[in-house]
């Protein structure tokens, strides 16, 4: 059961997350990669394509933080405090780049927060196989989703590329790290919910 200082805690990293400028230990990817040129629908394309991938981050701070209440090995929480802050990471790299290329971020944001936290919770009350198990699915998904963005993303926007091939190392590592940690194979129903709510999230804030 949850004490107050540790509620509070909890509270605080989401405002964090929210609304506070992230921070990364690492450089941006495309630190020393040049703006190319771009038409304003290319750049439009671009932004709502980063700032998806944000909302992807947003939702995945929130999964891993409920996830890490829940879990009951203290080695599984320490995995998944280490793969939150990568999360956090990417939360920089794509929250600048959105704004280099004059977009902003999900007006929808503190809704997907809320929700995955809430998800997180119950994967990690369900056991820690199964919580590995939803990790492991989670983090495939976004690389999927990364891979479609770096084939549509326009081609000469290497700076877009770059911070989305990082985030795809990260997430395959994730996704690997869960495995060997014992998590379980998710019933194909379950699977296929999670990429329809994944589809949901992706159109919706590609525009909103």
């Amino acid at each position: 059961m949850l004490n107050l200082d540790r509620c509070i805690t909890e509270f605080d990293k989401g405002l964090r997350t929210l609304f506070a400028k992230a921070p990364t230990a690492r450089p941006y990817p495309d630190a020393s990669v040049e703006e190319a040129a771009m038409s304003e629908a290319e750049k439009k394309h671009a932004a709502a394509l980063m700032r998806i991938n944000h909302t992807g981050e947003i939702c995945a701070q929130a999964l891993y933080q409920g996830q890490a209440l829940t879990a009951r090995d203290a080695v599984v929480q320490e995995k998944l405090k280490h793969a939150a802050w990568e999360e956090t990471e990417h939360l920089a790299w794509t929250s600048h780049r959105v704004h280099e290329l004059g977009g902003r971020l999900s007006l929808l944001n503190p809704f997907w927060y809320t929700g995955s936290l809430a998800i997180g919770a119950v994967a990690g009350a369900l056991g820690d196989k199964w919580n590995l198990g939803f990790l492991a699915e989670t983090e495939r998904q976004v690389g999927a989703h990364l891979q479609h963005h770096l084939d549509t993303l326009p081609p000469q926007d290497a700076k877009s590329r770059s911070v989305a091939q990082q985030m795809y190392v990260d997430e395959v590592g994730h996704s690997d790290m869960a495995v060997e940690l014992g998590a379980a194979e998710l019933p194909l129903p379950v699977k296929l919910a999670m990429r329809g709510m994944s589809k949901v999230m992706t159109k919706t804030v590609y525009w909103v």
